[in-house]
């Protein structure tokens, strides 16, 4: 059973490679692609594109699918999206927090709170 660190060890794995994000950008703008129409768009040899399509299938960015002799592929998102959720909603609230806590502190510092400080710019 995989683990939920391997599976964001495996997702960054796969997008550290930038012929990878081009193989997902292809398959974003074109969905159902076939694999021969991927290696078409690259300098490099269909075995490799085939490593490449692996560890993209491992990492559950890539879905393909049999459609007769030829293998269709999809872009799946959920794996990035997994990612962006956890670090955004833990760590922008966190950073919200602070940001908060450092004006008030910086309008501490000024010289009054920030009711005073509302105050006297709305008597001004």
């Amino acid at each position: 059973m995989e683990s939920a660190n391997d599976q964001l060890d495996a997702v960054f794995a796969a997008l550290a490679h930038e012929t990878r994000r081009r193989i997902l950008d292809l398959l974003r703008e074109r969905p159902g692609v076939g694999v021969g129409e991927v290696a078409a768009e690259f300098d490099i040899s269909r075995i490799a594109i085939m490593k490449h399509l692996q560890a993209l299938e491992d990492a559950h960015l890539v879905v393909s699918e049999k459609d007769g002799r030829m293998r269709r592929l999809y872009f799946n998102a959920a794996p990035i999206r997994m990612i962006y959720d956890r670090w955004t909603d833990d760590y922008s609230g966190y950073w919200a927090g602070e940001v908060t806590r450092l004006k008030y502190l910086a309008e501490q510092s000024a010289g009054g709170s920030p009711q005073k400080t509302n105050r006297k710019k709305g008597t001004s």
